[in-house]
């Protein structure tokens, strides 16, 4: 996940997520391998973000290039229904609200979504100091993501996907060949793993799920992918 940000005093780089579900799998698969999130942050590099955070004190001089924008297309545009979508944007940036927080229809949605605003981004607003691990989650929340897990002895594993994918979906960003195979997926929430000892308890204890495809993952989930090539 790329985080650009604007108006705090973050480092630049890689900075790995201190996961407590990373952690405490750790402690019960001693894996050979760990594999924590890492979220990127960038210094004003809002195109290639995925979330984009400022301080509240320089929202405004954040907000004005997508007022300038905004004015520039009202200003030309000929498209009546355009136009409405684009005042209504003009009038709610005026409050200081970033574009992404605007209750559009979807045919507003789809206009102001061609402009590509900045704002249009998961733009978090932070007022005072904040730690960067508590930085990453709150990022994650307003970009509409979260972890599931993949743990054994070889490796323990965090995977970011946007909330409400399918099992498919994650086995896919776990390896294309396992979406291209999918049959079966066993998940165990953590929450529920967390009481027993091992997989193997977890599946006694009745903790242990045989989903299909379209099932949605929750966060927290482990899954295990069956597949057939």
């Amino acid at each position: 996940m790329k985080i650009s940000f604007f108006g705090l005093d973050l480092p630049e780089g890689k900075t790995k997520y201190n996961d407590e579900i990373i952690i405490k799998l750790t402690e019960k698969f001693a894996p050979k391998k760990i594999s924590p999130f890492f979220a990127e942050f960038k210094d004003g590099d809002f195109i290639n973000a995925d979330c984009i955070i400022i301080a509240k004190e320089e929202l405004l001089d954040f907000l004005i290039m997508d007022m300038e924008k905004v004015d520039n297309r009202i200003a030309n545009t000929n498209d009546p229904a355009e136009k409405a979508a684009l005042l209504k944007c003009q009038k709610e940036l005026e409050k200081e609200i970033p574009v992404c927080d605007i209750n559009f229809t979807e045919d507003e949605y789809l206009k102001i979504k061609e402009l590509a605003p900045l704002s249009f981004k998961p733009t978090l607003i932070i007022d005072g100091e904040v730690d960067i691990n508590e930085l990453i989650a709150q990022a994650f929340a307003k970009a509409g993501m979260m972890f599931f897990y993949t743990a054994g002895k070889d490796e323990v594993r965090s995977w970011a996907v946007k909330k409400g994918s399918d099992a498919v979906t994650c086995a896919g960003k776990i390896h294309s060949d396992l979406a291209r195979g999918f049959i079966k997926a066993e998940i165990v929430n953590f929450k529920d793993f967390e009481t027993v000892h091992n997989m193997q308890e977890a599946k006694t204890a009745g903790f242990v799920k045989l989903v299909d495809r379209d099932h949605i993952i929750e966060y927290g989930d482990m899954l295990e992918i069956r597949f057939n090539v």
